[in-house]
């Protein structure tokens, strides 16, 4: 989700789920420990709960990112492992570290030194043609000596050559099946599942044998995927605001972000799904996608566009 699940973003979902943990995209140790923080790390009160994803291999720099992570509040700081990028690959971390078990332990065990909040791992079931499920068992073991107690699986493999990115998310075949045996033969490890989940429905059904369910691409897309994770999986029985009401709830915050600089199409392109699916959808797309980036443009892009579209029935 590089460039993705910005602070922007995060705050729009956070509208539509209050309970859903939210995500960063995966933000380098580098760019923290020479990069301009605020930045990267900055986010509202109201995203909580909310984990800083990490990419990174030294154990010395994950655990200082790791402690600027908690000091600014984040609830938890996840390592990814499992990005198949040409880019990650060449900095050394993402999926490649899945061949380097005990390099991800010396990471995680740092962290753990330095930081008090949960410490997790995010990753494939396999790498290439090192993808069987004893490897994949040695990896878990190996990393859950360390310290770390919750796992979020990708259930495909990564081909760390010859796949783009997009490709290793669409063509190795999904296997939930490995995922909810880690559960069954690691019963005291938390295992949240992830990849091709495109519906609360399924989300539930995943829920009879694993800890958790992670979406992603979905959830940017059609945002409104969320809207009913409240009550259906956290049993809150508050009424939903409707998509208008999202819409009109957001509007503080656009124009408290215009006022200190921020562009408008930074916050505008995160919400462009919003409406997927109901009449006046395209128009809602169309008139922000054309018009956001717009000198002069403010809040009343986002109100005119919405009206484009028809309002659900109560």
């Amino acid at each position: 989700m590089l460039d993705w699940t910005d602070r922007y973003c995060r705050y729009f979902l956070r509208l539509i789920s209050k309970h859903a943990v939210l995500y960063t995209e995966m933000v380098t140790t580098g760019a923290i420990l020479h990069g301009n923080r605020e930045r990267f790390l900055d986010f509202d009160p109201s995203e909580h709960p909310v984990a800083l994803q990490l990419g990174g291999s030294d154990p010395k720099e994950l655990a200082e990112c790791g402690k600027l992570g908690e000091a600014w509040g984040y609830d938890e700081i996840n390592l990814n492992v499992g990005c198949p990028s040409d880019k990650v690959q060449s900095g050394r971390f993402g999926a490649c570290l899945m061949m380097t078990p005990q390099l991800v332990a010396d990471c995680v065990k740092a962290m753990k030194e330095r930081v008090d909040i949960d410490i997790t791992v995010k990753h494939r079931i396999g790498v290439d043609d090192r993808d069987s499920y004893a490897e994949l068992c040695d990896f878990i073991g190996t990393i859950s000596q360390a310290g770390c107690n919750t796992f979020i699986v990708h259930a495909r493999k990564a081909w760390l050559q010859g796949l783009s990115p997009k490709e290793n998310r669409e063509i190795p075949p999904l296997s939930y099946e490995t995922v909810h045996r880690l559960k069954q033969d690691f019963p005291q490890l938390e295992f949240i599942i992830n990849g091709g989940i495109t519906s609360l429905e399924q989300a539930q059904q995943q829920l009879q044998w694993v800890d958790g369910v992670m979406i992603g691409r979905e959830a940017y897309h059609n945002p409104w995927i969320l809207a009913d994770a409240d009550q259906l999986i956290f049993g809150v029985t508050q009424p939903v605001m409707d998509r208008h009401q999202i819409v009109e709830a957001l509007i503080p915050y656009v124009e408290k972000e215009l006022a200190q600089g921020t562009p408008l199409n930074r916050i505008t392109r995160h919400i462009l799904g919003l409406f997927h699916g109901r009449p006046g959808a395209k128009q809602w797309r169309r008139m922000i996608s054309e018009e956001s980036h717009k000198a002069g443009t403010d809040c009343q892009l986002i109100i005119q566009a919405a009206v484009q579209v028809i309002r659900e029935p109560v």
